[in-house]
């Protein structure tokens, strides 16, 4: 059915527990961050309220509550890359380390060695994140190519079919960009731009396996998302009931972001850890395919964007004198 082993997984998220650690430390934080900033608006709101009948007071508390929640929204827009630098790029930087059987520091050594690996490949948060940008576009492209073949299949319902499983894949592939980027980073070259280019033809090339296992894994992932928001229903009512004038709604919201907080720290990295292990695996001895990379120009501005990066870069090093 699938092409992982979920034992290798979870033995190697077991390895790298300072990440998993930091994870939880970081999107656990987030959510408890959005439940005391909005907690802190609907109080405000709810004070200000007070200088009106019950009807303003409620509706105050209410916007008090929907500002909160928007100013912790931008800011942890605006930390997103810096996220994704420090906390995802690091645990894939060790995880890669595991899957070629490498010694691995323990502890705080362990991040501190990862941070230094990512920042070697990407001087910089900011290019890291352009380039997950990019890569998700592709990725996005190739899904498309997959409805696209659906939707001239001369079977009955093939194209509402095609719909549901674009869509599907969508939410699947969400774990493939960070894959990608493991490929940037395993290479060790000093051109990342190109490396990533690299990956993105060789997922095209194996996209149907690829897909298959990052379907199962979506299944997976969001089917215990789903249970953990079920459970969290209950404490999130709490929190929202002790909040002044509290909201119906906010109850399924915080539940929401409980079960956010658990697929990011915890689920994901396992399905990127899973995914890792496909990928690797079908890509070895294979060389990116020409006739696939022509196919993605094509088909994808990303990809066109990313390849130009990728010369520019390489035009850009310096040159080292030949022996």
């Amino acid at each position: 059915m699938w092409d992982f082993s979920m034992g290798r997984a979870m033995g190697m998220m077991l390895r790298t527990l300072p990440f998993i650690l930091l994870r939880m430390a970081v999107y656990f934080g987030i959510t408890l961050g959005y439940i005391l900033v909005t907690g802190i608006g609907a109080g405000v709101g709810y004070g200000v309220g007070g200088f009106g009948d019950e009807s303003f007071q409620a509706s105050t508390t209410l916007w008090g509550g929907f500002a909160g929640f928007g100013i912790f929204g931008a800011i942890m827009y605006w930390a997103r890359e810096y996220i994704l630098y420090i906390v995802k790029a690091g645990h894939i930087a060790v995880l890669i380390e595991l899957i070629d059987d490498k010694p691995m520091p323990q502890g705080r050594g362990q991040i501190d060695h990862a941070t230094a690996v990512v920042k070697e490949r990407f001087p910089q948060a900011s290019m890291l994140f352009v380039m997950d940008q990019l890569i998700k576009g592709v990725i996005r492209a190739i899904t498309g190519l997959v409805r696209g073949i659906m939707t001239i299949l001369p079977i009955p319902g093939a194209q509402q079919f095609a719909g549901l499983l674009s869509a599907f894949l969508r939410v699947a592939v969400g774990f493939i960009d960070e894959v990608i980027l493991a490929y940037a980073i395993r290479t060790q070259s000093t051109n990342a731009w190109m490396s990533a280019k690299e990956a993105l033809v060789l997922y095209g090339q194996n996209y149907k396996v690829l897909l298959k296992n990052a379907a199962w894994l979506a299944l997976f992932v969001y089917g215990l998302s789903f249970l953990v928001f079920l459970l969290m229903l209950a404490p999130a009512a709490l929190v929202v009931y002790l909040m002044p004038g509290a909201w119906a709604a906010g109850g399924v919201v915080f539940a929401l972001l409980f079960a956010w907080s658990v697929k990011t720290a915890l689920l994901e990295p396992f399905a990127i850890t899973c995914m890792m292990q496909v990928y690797f695996k079908v890509i070895e001895g294979q060389q990116p395919n020409p006739e696939w990379e022509a196919k993605l120009e094509q088909l994808s501005g990303k990809f066109r964007k990313l390849k130009d990066r990728a010369l520019g870069a390489a035009n850009d090093a310096p040159n080292t004198p030949t022996v």
